[in-house]
């Protein structure tokens, strides 16, 4: 099939092209060409600015493509100014857990119907994040009902090529001896690795999978465990106080996600804990 992926340079993006080209796929990247990338002569590429309609406008012209996945759609304008210069079989949009109001363990899709959110044209900076990326949903399947889509609504996404650290910071601050300060010391979390991530992605592109979707890990995993594992195979004891600096995930109560509808279509998700513990490892050992 021939796709265009808008983000394919960078973490989950990287898995996901490669997967896409695993799986022999006539691929395009749509960047600003700032970051560079290792596919060669794999993929095709356009130089974009995915904020600016122009700019959309002149390297897309109504360009059709089998699929398009776009991992950079974060408001409801970003929405419009890319589907009203294409066209498109199917449209995959990375969403996320955020755009659910009241998060609880086991949240199930239907929890949050985007055909339901009051539409409000905006852009990034127009709104707090989980309300834009509720926008951005709400613009695909209000504005755009005749174009097949795919809402993928990943949690945290992590994995060691994770350039926010976000995980990182709690494994770095225990061996270092840093302090730090949590408040969700209990709570249940889910996530997902950004390798899996990237291969659900390459999987919805093939699959007859639509709607607003869930993609996590099977299980869930606390803080308080993550710190004891670093713990033990550190040899290092976490310093855990107010005075500490606050730890990325604060605030955050317990939740996961539903995957049924994913997996009752032959997805497999990894369990949690095959990814996440070598994960710790890797970056105790190269500390």
């Amino acid at each position: 099939m021939k796709i265009l992926v808008l983000g394919g340079t960078q973490f989950v993006g990287i898995h996901l092209v490669n997967q896409l080209i695993k799986n022999g796929h006539d691929i395009t990247i749509a960047t600003r060409g700032i970051t560079p990338d290792h596919f060669g002569e794999k993929v095709k590429r356009l130089i974009i600015e995915r904020k600016n309609a122009d700019s959309l406008s002149q390297a897309l012209n109504h360009t059709f493509y089998d699929v398009v996945i776009d991992n950079n759609a974060y408001c409801s304008n970003d929405v419009r100014i890319l589907l009203d210069v294409l066209k498109t079989n199917k449209y995959i949009m990375t969403s996320t857990v955020s755009v659910y109001r009241d998060f609880r363990l086991n949240m199930q899709e239907t929890e949050l119907n985007a055909a339901d959110i009051p539409l409000k044209w905006c852009g990034r900076d127009d709104y707090p994040y989980d309300e834009i990326k509720r926008q951005a949903e709400a613009a695909l399947f209000q504005a755009y009902p005749d174009v097949p889509a795919v809402a993928v609504r990943f949690p945290w996404i992590f994995g060691i090529d994770d350039y926010t650290k976000r995980l990182y910071f709690y494994v770095e601050h225990i061996v270092s001896g840093q302090a730090l300060h949590i408040d969700n010391y209990d709570a249940r979390l889910s996530f997902i690795n950004s390798q899996q991530a990237g291969d659900f992605l390459a999987w919805c592109a093939e699959a007859p999978i639509d709607g607003c979707v869930n993609a996590c890990s099977n299980g869930t995993a606390s803080l308080k465990e993550i710190i004891a594992y670093a713990e033990k195979h550190s040899g290092k004891k976490a310093i855990v106080h107010e005075a500490g600096e606050a730890a990325p995930l604060n605030g955050v109560p317990s939740f996961s996600l539903d995957t049924k509808k994913a997996q009752a279509m032959g997805y497999h998700f990894q369990n949690i804990e095959e990814w996440l513990y070598p994960a710790i490892d890797y970056w105790i050992q190269g500390h």
